[in-house]
């Protein structure tokens, strides 16, 4: 029996998510998670680094979800994201723009 519980709670787990990530709304859009981020300097420094075909994604779905916001309009539910297809395209990236940029706080501290 105890071996049934972390399943139960995570698939409850999981159903959240998948409750928050619609609630969140930017799927409406047809943007992923990573396109929301806040840029600051990281995440400029992390857009610089992407491969160019998902840049140019990145780009029109952001261009897209401006234009739809003007017109106060969603896209229709087949073409929203969906939170299984929602990868973490840009968060590698950031990754390690952040851990380079530790390293070097570290180094000029010494």
């Amino acid at each position: 029996m105890a071996s049934r519980a972390p399943v139960a709670t995570g698939r409850l787990l999981g159903g959240f998510r998948k409750w928050y990530y619609n609630l969140c709304g930017f799927n409406k859009l047809g943007l992923m998670r990573d396109d929301t981020i806040l840029e600051d300097s990281d995440v400029k420094e992390a857009l610089r680094r992407l491969p160019e075909p998902q840049y140019n994604d990145r780009m029109f779905r952001v261009k897209r979800a401006l234009d739809l916001s003007m017109k106060q309009q969603i896209l229709p539910k087949d073409q929203w994201t969906k939170y299984e297809e929602d990868i973490r395209y840009l968060t590698p990236y950031l990754e390690e723009v952040i851990r380079e940029r530790n390293e070097r706080e570290e180094w000029m501290k010494k």
